[in-house]
């Protein structure tokens, strides 16, 4: 069986089965002493970590959290490049065809085939890299760790893809 956490805006909240006359205690803690995060998540790293992502709206043009607001920022910068990169040299070619379909000094090839054949496949590579750097600083600034692997009930950390778990 899945673990279904999912919640809708309608759903009940409980008290963890607690009776109504029961007493809320503050685990001991002195009335002026300050809760705190035990040093793990500060900044942008605390918001990520009270953020209820399953109820947030999620807008791809207008995002609703700052991780998401981040990682778009780096997407459309991405996406910008990648433009430049695939379309540049070929509408270079219609605007200006004597010096983008001169040979090159050195190959000989014409500019336009070499900046395409590889530029674009060259610029990919190197967005790729960017994008992964990229990525994992915006996974640190909002304390995102993926090396964690959660222990289910049936199998330490079973993966769907793995063939599942003799029980």
């Amino acid at each position: 069986m899945t673990d279904n956490s999912s919640r809708n805006s309608g759903d009940a909240v409980t008290d963890g089965g607690r009776a109504a006359d029961d007493a809320v205690t503050d685990g001991g803690r002195a009335a002026d002493d300050a809760a705190t995060d035990g040093g793990v998540a500060r900044g942008a790293a605390q918001e990520h970590n009270d953020t209820d992502y399953l109820g947030a709206e999620v807008n791809i043009l207008n995002p609703s959290t700052p991780y998401m607001r981040d990682h778009l920022r780096i997407v459309w910068s991405g996406f910008a490049v990648w433009v430049l990169a695939v379309w540049g040299p070929v509408t270079l070619t219609r605007i200006a065809p004597g010096p983008m379909t001169s040979q090159m000094p050195i190959l000989g090839f014409p500019l336009h085939y070499f900046l395409v054949a590889f530029g674009a496949p060259t610029s990919a590579l190197i967005l790729a890299f960017w994008y992964s750097r990229k990525r994992d600083a915006l996974d640190e600034k909002y304390g995102i760790d993926h090396a964690d692997v959660a222990e289910s009930k049936s199998g330490a950390g079973v993966a769907a893809a793995d063939g599942g778990s003799d029980e």
